[in-house]
């Protein structure tokens, strides 16, 4: 149909109408891009000419300072150090072979660090500095950063490293720190992106391993302008770390350092606790090492060395060490009885050398026998026989609990690495463990114990300091955090009957200052600090028929680690206790003779606050003990530190 003139004539009004709108459309655009284009072109061309050449912003982590360690009284345990170091970047060197050339020269480097240095170069990318030297004098740092102009891609550098300058004397309380592993890594559920960086150490071991997010601190950043190779041209900005928090412990170091001393060579444990507030004033694990070897690479020889000696230097005896605690276990039965009422104080038993049970005899560790014994002094004499007898009346299940109630067989909890728990055994352990049933011999065993009985010397420890007080004393580690005390605990009352605990307390006070008593030359004669305590030998293993016959009849003349652990337990002074000490020293024979001597001299210097008087010790022994002063590599304590968040 045709169309009219009037509708060809609306039909190109609205073409019309369409083109203006699209044009004026399309103008929009094209003012709107080159509004743009004026502005990335002119406005912002230096900024856009740097992104078209390939360059970027990157944040760079920094690593945070590890927190700091202070004993009781602020004396620094574990620091920061300056560390100074020089790295190399290939893309920079140009000839790498030729800068190392010029480098040795300035700092010492044998054939064999250059060709490592060079080695590992190969091995990363031409941007990636590689570490050429560690731990470099300021002297030799300083002479790097001046000859910089003929060292092209070397560059000095300064960070933090760990220290820990009391060295060995709490190696084992505080660990030390090392590389991230992939095994460290696995072992996190979201791992802290600040462990990632080349070269961060974490805490390992001990107080740094079990409080390592609070001493690592917060990683601080830097925004740093790289070209399209990934070098760094610019740093634009740094937010410094935010540094650990400073922790303080309740372990005193002139305490520690001469438990550690007495303790010598001997593969020994002791643990000092402060039974008013459950403090660990001591943990002394012998012999030790230096922590800062594994901070800086310990070398393959020194750490095979430690590895394979018989003392076990890399062990913390103190908490993972577990031993028959042999007659310093002798206070739990007796405690178990009198608490049962099968006996009282008074109760006596006839030790004639030994006990027939089921036709097996045990012996008592006098052959001859003790005659009729009563409580206190079956502990001054240990009369094996008199807990024989005790054992089968009250059983083993009291026995467990009341081991358990004064802390054997009990983990307590601290910022220590693999803290034993020990065995209290009763039936039904030994059931689940052995599946079998509790024996009469296992009784007559535990009771002076031997058989399953196993504690730490911490355990030890414990169990003396509750003894002593009455109260369900708990060791405690850390002292304050920031400066901010930890809160002491008000321990509970055990429960037990006074007159039974003065009955355990007046037999370890007859240990000490009776006639009989088994460690009486071990005794304090200044009568402030008048002591109590027990000894404890526990049988290894038996001297054989064979050995008999070859003239071996003394535990002396057996190997030495087939010899008796040697124990001792003590709390002083005894008419208001303040610190309880155990002592155990491996295969060190008579507990009497090697580790009521130890025991002494530690419980005399925390109670002196130092070495005490000589009047203190017996008249005889005072030329001895002088010697042994004059042997010992004591250190004096430093000042303590001024930073007031050390501080409790």
């Amino acid at each position: 149909m045709k169309k009219s003139a009037r509708d060809i004539t609306d039909s190109n009004r609205a073409i019309n109408r369409r083109a203006l709108m699209l044009g004026a459309v399309q103008a929009a655009v094209v003012a709107t891009l080159g509004w743009r284009l004026k502005t990335m072109q002119l406005d912002r061309a230096d900024e856009f000419r740097m992104l078209s050449d390939g360059n970027s912003i990157k944040l760079r982590l920094l690593p945070p300072a590890r927190g700091l360690i202070h004993d009781r009284n602020g004396v620094l345990l574990a620091g920061n150090e300056a560390n100074y170091r020089a790295t190399i970047t290939r893309e920079e060197a140009g000839d790498p072979e030729l800068v190392l050339a010029r480098l040795r020269q300035l700092i010492p480097m044998t054939d064999t660090a250059i060709e490592a240095v060079l080695a590992e170069i190969g091995k990363r990318s031409a941007i990636t500095p590689v570490v050429v030297a560690d731990r470099l004098s300021w002297e030799q740092f300083a002479s790097i950063a001046v000859n910089a102009p003929a060292l092209p891609g070397v560059s000095p550098e300064s960070g933090l490293s760990r220290s820990y300058p009391r060295a060995g004397d709490f190696a084992h309380v505080l660990g030390y720190v090392g590389p991230v592993s992939d095994y460290d890594l696995s072992r996190m559920e979201d791992p802290d992106p600040v462990l990632m960086l080349p070269e961060f150490q974490l805490g390992k071991l001990g107080v740094e391993a079990r409080l390592e997010e609070r001493l690592r601190g917060k990683a601080g950043t830097r925004r740093v302008e790289v070209n399209s190779a990934g070098r760094e041209m610019r740093e634009l900005e740094r937010i410094e770390g935010q540094q650990g928090e400073t922790v303080q412990i309740t372990i005193d170091a002139a305490l520690q350092n001469f438990a550690v001393q007495r303790l010598g060579e001997e593969s020994a444990a002791a643990v000092v606790i402060d039974v008013q507030n459950g403090d660990i004033l001591a943990s002394a694990s012998a012999p030790t090492f230096d922590p800062n070897l594994f901070v800086r690479g310990i070398s393959g020889p020194d750490y095979r060395a430690l590895m394979e000696h018989d003392h076990r230097p890399l062990a913390d005896k103190t908490v993972q060490g577990v031993y028959p605690p042999g007659s310093t276990f002798k206070m739990v039965p007796l405690l178990a009885g009198l608490e049962s009422g099968l006996i009282d104080a008074g109760s006596r038993f006839y030790c004639p050398g030994h006990t027939t049970v089921a036709g097996r005899r045990f012996h008592c560790w006098s052959r001859g026998g003790h005659g009729s014994v009563a409580a206190v002094a079956s502990l001054e004499r240990s009369c094996d026989v008199y807990y024989y007898e005790l054992a089968q009346r009250i059983g083993a299940d009291r026995m467990a609990e009341m081991a358990r109630r004064l802390g054997i067989g009990v983990r307590h909890e601290l910022p220590m690495s693999a803290i034993a728990e020990g065995i209290a055994p009763d039936r039904a352990w030994k059931r689940a463990r052995h599946d079998q049933e509790w024996q009469v011999g296992d009784s007559i065993n535990a009771s002076i114990g031997q058989g399953y009985v196993l504690a730490s010397p911490l355990q030890l420890a414990v169990m003396t300091a509750r003894v002593a007080t009455g109260r369900e004393v708990a060791p405690r580690l850390v002292r304050a955090v920031n400066g901010a005390a930890v809160p002491e605990t008000d321990f509970n009352d055990l429960g037990l009957r006074e007159a039974n605990l003065r009955t355990a307390r007046a037999g370890m006070d007859a240990v000490m200052n009776g006639s009989h008593g088994t460690a009486a030359r071990s005794r304090i004669l200044a009568p402030e600090w008048r002591m109590a305590g027990k000894t404890g030998t526990s049988q290894v293993r038996n001297i054989t028929a064979a050995e008999r016959a070859r003239g071996v009849i003394r535990n002396e003349q057996l190997p030495w680690n087939r010899r008796d652990h040697a124990l001792f337990v003590c709390y002083a002074p005894f008419d208001a206790p303040r610190y309880a000490v155990s002592v155990v020293v491996e295969h060190g024979g008579g507990g009497g003779t090697v580790a009521a001597p130890i025991g002494r001299d530690i419980l005399l210097f925390a109670l002196a606050g130092g070495l005490p008087p000589l009047d203190a010790y017996p008249a005889g022994q005072r030329g001895a003990i002088e010697e042994m002063r004059a042997r010992m590599n004591l250190t004096p304590a430093p000042a303590p530190q001024t930073n007031g968040r050390a501080r409790a």
